[in-house]
């Protein structure tokens, strides 16, 4: 769930001045309904707000305004809860918010206002997004490692999306690299998007949003590093762990050094990737660890970026458990593989004559196509002339099992 971030973190000294968004009343429309008006009193001395439904996308309903459970995030947030619809794609609730002369419908603006994203999380079928648009403004992390991407879309407003998949649960109040800030001056409106994105399909889930209203002590800017680790994962495929990361604002970065350790202290180096060095884009990076011999228990691995100047900086730690027990493997295999038009996937003995669901995914883990048999064959034929050239990930799953592999399409 998106929550909020409690005592835990340090509230600087102009936190106190920021906004307090508490016991809503409808003034227009319908409860919960497109287009209905929220007066929040008071949210700071002198203004008032109101709070607007201004958009429901692909099925998204609002079931709360303003959630203040005792025990559920913070009372002086603005707490919505949202109902995202079953099936693939994005859906969200958008709303809008204006300041007015306490009392009156006068319009009015605001000195400074800190908009946090808190707790932007999900699962690996299901992320939540959170974007903030105040015309602009500067923005602060309160993690130098990161589970979501934020990006700002034409220099005016700012979305975080989850890219980890992990869920946190209840008020994780140490998920840092789970939010983000906004801070602009000047404010007399400015709208909020709370919504999911859908990787598969499934049931529709209520999913809680909060945007806090004061700021942090922040780190310093993420800027100032060498680079920007927005993801690390690590992932068992068979007898190869795939290690996978992803950059941004990378800076005379020379290489990176895969570190490997099996008591989680004593790292050893296991392979070099070399950077791109200057690049202010997102950049993504493979390798892959071959184990070679069966073993059990816990492998650990962190990235260590070193720049032209030999400066180093650290990933998180991520670990890898070997089971003791040698499961069965499920594969797909896919064939031709480049691929230019018809792309044939065979598929497990176990799963002929069940419903197989089908789909392709890009590389930037979108799925783009589906198809799913009532009843599998040994070996199914998809249709891809109309994709674009790359690099794509096939997903065959069949009773909640599932089998993968990576294809070029030429």
């Amino acid at each position: 769930m998106l929550l909020l971030l409690a005592a835990s973190l340090q509230v600087n000294a102009q936190t106190f001045k920021g906004l307090v968004f508490k016991d809503p009343v409808l003034v227009s429309g319908s409860d919960l309904q497109l287009n209905s008006v929220y007066l929040f009193k008071d949210v700071k001395a002198g203004a008032d707000a109101r709070v607007t439904i201004a958009e429901l996308s692909n099925g998204a309903k609002v079931t709360k305004i303003d959630d203040n459970t005792v025990g559920l995030g913070y009372t002086d947030a603005f707490q919505p809860e949202v109902k995202s619809p079953s099936g693939l794609g994005q859906s969200f609730a958008k709303f809008q918010v204006d300041f007015y002369e306490a009392g009156t419908t006068i319009p009015t603006s605001i000195d400074q206002v800190k908009a946090t994203g808190l707790d932007i999380d999900g699962t690996l079928l299901s992320r939540e997004f959170a974007e903030i648009d105040m015309d602009g403004g500067v923005l602060n992390y309160l993690a130098t490692t990161l589970d979501i991407s934020v990006l700002n879309l034409l220099l005016r407003k700012y979305v975080g999306e989850n890219i980890l998949g992990i869920e946190r649960d209840g008020i994780d109040t140490t998920a840092l690299g789970n939010m983000f800030t906004v801070t602009q001056s000047a404010v007399s409106s400015f709208t909020l998007k709370a919504g999911t994105k859908r990787l598969l399909g499934g049931g529709s889930g209520n999913r809680q949003y909060s945007f806090f209203m004061k700021g942090f002590d922040y780190i310093a800017p993420i800027t100032t590093l060498p680079l920007n680790f927005i993801s690390f994962n690590a992932m068992l495929n068979n007898s190869t762990v795939d290690l996978n990361w992803v950059t941004a604002s990378e800076k005379n970065v020379s290489h990176f050094v895969v570190e490997k350790s099996y008591d989680g202290k004593n790292f050893n180096d296991a392979g070099v990737v070399f950077a791109n060095g200057n690049n202010m884009d997102r950049m993504e990076y493979n390798f892959p660890d071959n184990l070679k011999t069966s073993q059990t228990g816990l492998i650990y691995y962190r990235l260590r970026s070193v720049d032209i100047d030999t400066k180093t900086q650290y990933s998180e730690v991520r670990v890898i458990r070997l089971s003791k027990q040698k499961k069965q493997v499920l594969t797909i295999q896919t064939f031709p593989n480049p691929v230019v038009n018809d792309l044939r996937v065979s598929i497990p003995p176990q799963w002929q004559g069940k419903q197989v669901s089908f789909e392709i995914i890009s590389n930037t883990g979108q799925p783009i196509m589906r198809k799913q048999t009532g009843s599998g064959s040994q070996t199914e034929t998809l249709s891809i002339s109309q994709l674009a050239r790359g690099f794509y990930l096939v997903r065959a799953t069949c009773n909640n099992e599932t089998a993968q592999q990576k294809i070029i399409k030429q």
